[in-house]
């Protein structure tokens, strides 16, 4: 089971065990109606085990609401920053009416496994502008720095105006580290030194922390993350986001 279904459940049941509380400890305290209540909660919730699980159910679903709730809220209130941050790299239509937004790490398998769909996506709708939101968050868990080196030479690649084909053969990388990356630098006429200075420069180390506290004040704590208009998609759910680009064609303008 989850572990939010079972923190969800754990909360259900000692909520149920406050109802019956007055029938194991609080009689002088408790009406005698009170105690044939508590009685009867109980009761019933014996021969209708499934109650539980429908009340479980409609938790679940009030806290994804909530949270969906907050999260759109989120966006809003950053809505410039998500999509219209200058320092940005971008693929698609640069004047386009629709926009979307992905957090993304290009060590993370689904961001791999999602990057030939993305290029789908933009092929068959010319309208749509990509801001990729350089999110390097694997590397906190196996104490490695290759996702934010990634993350450092893309950027570096944006300024000579190749991220682009920088940005598509790093996820293509099966296995990426300072070789693989020094590689695909060289391989796409990244000139060598510029490079290297920008990839250490504080304006890029600032970059790639406030993308870092982005993807926090939104709640993203994994990759890929898409946002269309005020809708935010976890993961690489392809059929989602093609579903989100058609309806952020179809709102109006702000």
């Amino acid at each position: 089971m989850p572990l939010f279904r079972l923190r969800s459940l754990a909360l259900l049941l000692s909520s149920l065990a406050a109802l019956a509380l007055p029938v194991a400890a609080c009689h002088a305290q408790e009406s005698p109606a009170d105690i044939v209540f508590g009685h009867r909660v109980r009761a019933y919730l014996l021969a209708h085990p499934e109650v539980l699980q429908e009340a479980l159910e409609r938790l679940q679903a009030k806290t994804d609401a909530d949270k969906a709730s907050d999260a759109r809220a989120a966006i809003v209130a950053r809505k410039q920053m998500l999509e219209r941050d200058p320092r940005d790299p971008g693929l698609g239509d640069p004047q386009g009416p629709v926009t979307v937004v992905e957090f993304f790490d290009y060590r993370c398998p689904f961001c791999k496994a999602a990057e030939p769909d993305v290029e789908k996506l933009l092929a068959a709708n010319p309208d749509v502008r990509l801001v990729l939101k350089e999110f390097p968050i694997l590397d906190a868990e196996d104490q490695t720095h290759i996702s934010e080196d990634a993350a450092r030479a893309a950027l570096a690649a944006n300024a000579q105006g190749k991220y682009g084909p920088v940005h598509r053969a790093l996820l293509a990388q099966k296995h990426l580290d300072e070789d693989a990356i020094a590689a695909v630098l060289k391989a796409n006429g990244v000139d060598a030194g510029p490079a290297k200075a920008l990839e250490t420069s504080p304006a890029t180390t600032t970059q790639i922390a406030d993308a870092r506290a982005l993807a926090r004040a939104l709640g993203i704590d994994g990759t890929p993350a898409f946002i269309v208009g005020d809708q935010m998609i976890a993961g690489a759910q392809m059929d989602l986001l093609r579903t989100a680009v058609v309806q952020a064609r179809k709102a109006p303008q702000r």
